[in-house]
């Protein structure tokens, strides 16, 4: 873990949330990743957690911050465009108080899909960053969540496992048929939608996460060094 962690406030809307900025302590590559929680999640539920610690551990600066609904107690997630304005008010925050070579926008779930939106309507980052992307809901694979994926013009990154209940894998190449070779692809043998895996597969949780980590570092080596 990190030895420095910094606390912010940042306004949005008229409204106020909480974010912690946390940079990697070894190996530092002047990357920031701005990471959203899923929408039954926080920003220091255990896996929100449990990323931010490998992706650190791989040299990369973390910004976790709460989505308004969750900061003011609800479960209820926002409606996209407030998700989005939250996002974007802390990327600006992050921007202004860091200064970053390089900003990558993403989250879990829910998070990464507003972080997706934000990234397709224009915001300006140096890449996507997903993990467990909600493709479609549970139980229901026809309501897709793809119509915009061919407005991202930054890189991406997404990690999905291949047990994930809201991301079956052939609809995920059907929808990436179109998208362009700026989106990478990462299937995570045996995991689900919480990057669990079941003992069978011999392999553990923190195996899952540390693949996702090691996958990340080296697309971001082939992106450039910073």
């Amino acid at each position: 873990m990190s030895d420095r962690v910094f606390t912010w406030r940042i306004a949005v809307d008229g409204a106020e949330t909480s974010a912690v900025f946390e940079p990697a302590p070894l190996d530092r590559r002047g990357t920031v990743f701005v990471c959203a929680h899923g929408a039954g999640g926080h920003m220091h539920d255990r896996n929100m957690n449990a990323l931010a610690a490998a992706l650190r551990g791989r040299g990369i600066d973390i910004v976790r911050f709460n989505f308004l609904y969750r900061e003011q107690g609800s479960r209820r997630p926002d409606a996209m465009a407030r998700l989005e304005a939250c996002m974007n008010a802390v990327v600006s925050h992050t921007r202004r108080e860091v200064d970053p070579h390089r900003l990558l926008i993403g989250g879990r779930s829910m998070g990464g899909r507003a972080a997706s939106m934000l990234a397709a309507h224009g915001a300006e980052c140096d890449g996507l960053l997903l993990f467990a992307y909600p493709l479609h809901p549970a139980g229901k694979p026809e309501k897709l969540r793809d119509a915009h994926l061919r407005a991202i013009r930054v890189p991406v990154l997404c990690l999905n496992g291949t047990r994930d209940a809201l991301c079956r894998r052939d609809l995920m190449k059907h929808a990436l048929a179109s998208v362009g070779p700026n989106w990478r692809m990462h299937w995570l043998e045996g995991a689900d939608h919480s990057f669990h895996v079941l003992k069978a597969s011999g392999r553990t949780d923190k195996d899952v996460l540390e693949e996702s980590a090691t996958v990340t570092r080296d697309w971001l080596c082939q992106l450039g060094s910073s």
